[in-house]
């Protein structure tokens, strides 16, 4: 199934006559906004853009198509095949994995229970968010993930929205498959937000690597330990580590001779050394290589490379 398929049968039969109409490029698809009772916006090559009934593409509201509680609930009717009920753990988590790994988050009315939350009912706003891979975006700097022939505690930081999740991704899949110049490793992905793998009934829709392991939707510290406990990898992948018990998790993965591979929200090694709760792990020089994103130009693109001395490795593009 194409991805054009795969995102069309998820849609109002209006809403999908109307994306069909304009002859969307389906790689460059984003993300499709359905808000009740608020025109209907797509992200379409890093741009917002309005449709009309016809799939007209727009560039204001005015004569938008306006999305319906109808639209919402035949799609939610769609994602879900017919039984939200089933998707109650997922629904606690605010999105849904579907085929192919598209992420359908979901707000409404949150459900608390002693105070979390159980469940969202009255749901009228929902961000489809296309599964998007670039195979081959960390062959370039694989390399420098190693010396002396062993993997390197590496951390990526990077700005939001600028591939830190892709970039992980691919490197979770080189490491995993291995080359002619390195043998492949078992890799134990935590996948806290079905980011990485997208896994869909507990399969991953995203290829990462023939010796990939994965604990969808388990919280990161947690599932560190779970993994170390019962999958034996040899690296432990995370998305957006930052709270306490993610780094105290992390801790415990080194001294078990097991290595990190981890990203996190910043813009340079100076912005990690302020979070309090990563200081220690920079100035203990726990981490060897510090990948650092561009904030402009192409998503996943690296600006510089450091080891744990702050000497650059890779200088980026200039």
């Amino acid at each position: 199934m194409t991805k054009r398929e795969e995102v069309l049968k998820l849609l109002s039969a209006p809403v999908r006559r109307a994306i069909e109409g304009t002859g969307l490029d389906f790689d460059q698809l984003q993300e499709i906004r359905l808000r009740t009772e608020e025109p209907l916006i797509l992200l379409y090559r890093g741009e917002e853009v309005f449709l009309s009934r016809a799939g007209e593409m727009l560039t204001g509201e005015r004569d938008a198509y306006v999305v319906e509680a109808a639209d919402v609930k035949e799609t939610l009717d769609h994602v879900s095949s017919f039984s939200l009920y089933a998707f109650e753990d997922e629904i606690r988590q605010g999105f849904i994995t579907v085929q192919g790994g598209h992420r359908i988050g979901l707000a409404g009315q949150v459900i608390l229970e002693q105070g979390r939350i159980k469940s969202v009912k009255h749901i009228s706003f929902l961000n489809i968010r296309m599964s998007h891979e670039k195979k081959g975006c960390g062959r370039e700097i694989l390399p420098y993930l190693f010396e002396n022939r062993q993997i390197c505690h590496t951390l990526i930081i990077s700005p939001p929205g600028c591939g830190k999740t892709t970039l992980l991704r691919d490197l979770v899949r080189l490491l995993s498959d291995g080359s002619d110049r390195f043998r492949g490793v078992s890799v134990g992905v935590v996948d806290e937000r079905s980011e990485i793998g997208a896994c869909y009934r507990g399969i991953p829709q995203n290829d990462i690597g023939i010796r990939t392991d994965v604990l969808d939707c388990c919280p990161k510290a947690e599932g560190m330990l779970m993994m170390i406990r019962s999958m034996s990898p040899v690296v432990i992948a995370v998305d957006e580590i930052g709270q306490r018990e993610d780094i105290d998790a992390l801790s415990y993965v080194m001294n078990c001779g097991c290595h990190i591979l981890a990203t996190v929200h910043g813009s340079s090694i100076d912005d990690i050394r302020n979070k309090p709760v990563l200081r220690r792990l920079v100035e203990e020089k726990r981490f060897k290589r510090f990948i650092v994103l561009s904030g402009k130009g192409r998503p996943g693109e690296v600006e510089n490379i450091f080891d744990d001395r702050g000497s650059v490795l890779y200088p980026g593009y200039t």
